[in-house]
C-alpha cells in the first residue's frame, strides 16, 4: 500500500476525532499564522491537506475565497459540515492531491499547509507545486511538527509516529523545510517554535491505533535514553511527551 493510499485508509474512519481534536483546532501556532501575514479580505486561499478544516475555518471570515483540500473524502465531509455550522459561504471543498494541483499557475495569493506536511511522501514535489500556484508575492504558511536537530531524537520521534500512524512519513527539521522552500523558489523565514504536549492517551485514541502498536511505542519510551527523555520532556512513568510545532512564512518571489 502507497502512503497516499495509507493516509486515506488511516483517516477516514477517524476523521470526526479530527473534527474535536483541541490541538487541531487551537494552538499558539495557529494564532501565529493569522497574525503572520497581512490581509485584504478579498485573496483567493489554498488550504492544502485540510483535515478537518480547522485552519480553512479560521481564515474563512478574513479572506474572500478559500478552497480546502485533501486526499480523503471523510476529512473533506468534516470540514463542509464545521463550515455549514459557523455559516460560512466562501469555502469551497475539493478533493485532490497537494502533489499534483489541478489548478492553473498563479491561482492564489495564500497557500496553508497546517498538521499535514508530515504526510507528504515526497515534500519538494509539493512545494513546487505549491510555488506554482502562489501568485508572484503570495505567502505559503506552513506550520507542522519538525523533528529536533539532535539525530536520536530524530529517529526516536518519527518511529513513534510512525507506530502510531502508518501513513506518517517524517517530521522534518525546521532547517530542511527551508532548505526545501528555498529549492522550490520560496523565500523562507522561521516565524517560530512553540512545545507541543502530546497527552499519550488522547494521542493515541485520535487515531484508533492498534493494541500492539501503543504497546510497542511504550516500550520504545521505557527505554528511552536520557537524550531523547530530555528532548521529548519524557516523565519516568509517564508516556505524555512533547514535540516541537514550527511555523515557516515563505514567500514567492
Amino acid at each position: 500500500m502507497d502512503i497516499k493510499t495509507a493516509v486515506q485508509s488511516q483517516f477516514t474512519p477517524v476523521a470526526a476525532n479530527y473534527a474535536t481534536s483541541t490541538v487541531h483546532a487551537f494552538g499558539p501556532d495557529l494564532a501565529a499564522m493569522l497574525a503572520s501575514v497581512a490581509l485584504r479580505g478579498d485573496e483567493r486561499m489554498l488550504d492544502a491537506g485540510c483535515g478537518a478544516g480547522h485552519t480553512a475555518l479560521a481564515f474563512a471570515p478574513r479572506v474572500g475565497v478559500i478552497v480546502a483540500l485533501d486526499l480523503t473524502i471523510a476529512m473533506l465531509a468534516q470540514t463542509r459540515r464545521l463550515a455549514q455550522e459557523r455559516g460560512l459561504t466562501n469555502l469551497s471543498i475539493e478533493r485532490g492531491d497537494v502533489e499534483q494541483l489541478q489548478h492553473p499557475d498563479a491561482s492564489f495569493g495564500l497557500v496553508t499547509s497546517r498538521y499535514s506536511a508530515h504526510h507528504y511522501p515526497h515534500p519538494q514535489t509539493a512545494l513546487r507545486e505549491i510555488a506554482r500556484v502562489l501568485r508572484p508575492g503570495g505567502t505559503l504558511l506552513l506550520s507542522d511538527v519538525v523533528a529536533p536537530d539532535a539525530p536520536a531524537s530524530d529517529t526516536f520521534l518519527n518511529a513513534i509516529e510512525l507506530l502510531r500512524d502508518p501513513s506518517h512519513v517524517r517530521d522534518h527539521t525546521p532547517d530542511q523545510w527551508l532548505r526545501m522552500c528555498s529549492l522550490a523558489g520560496l523565500q523562507a523565514e522561521l516565524i517560530g517554535t512553540w512545545p507541543l504536549r502530546l497527552e499519550f492517551e488522547p494521542w493515541v485514541a485520535r487515531m484508533n491505533t492498534p493494541f500492539l502498536a501503543i504497546t510497542q511505542i511504550r516500550q520504545l519510551i521505557d527505554g528511552a535514553p536520557r537524550e531523547v527523555r530530555n528532548t521529548l520532556a519524557l516523565t519516568e512513568g509517564e508516556y505524555s511527551f512533547s514535540a516541537a510545532t514550527a511555523l515557516i512564512r515563505a514567500v514567492k518571489v
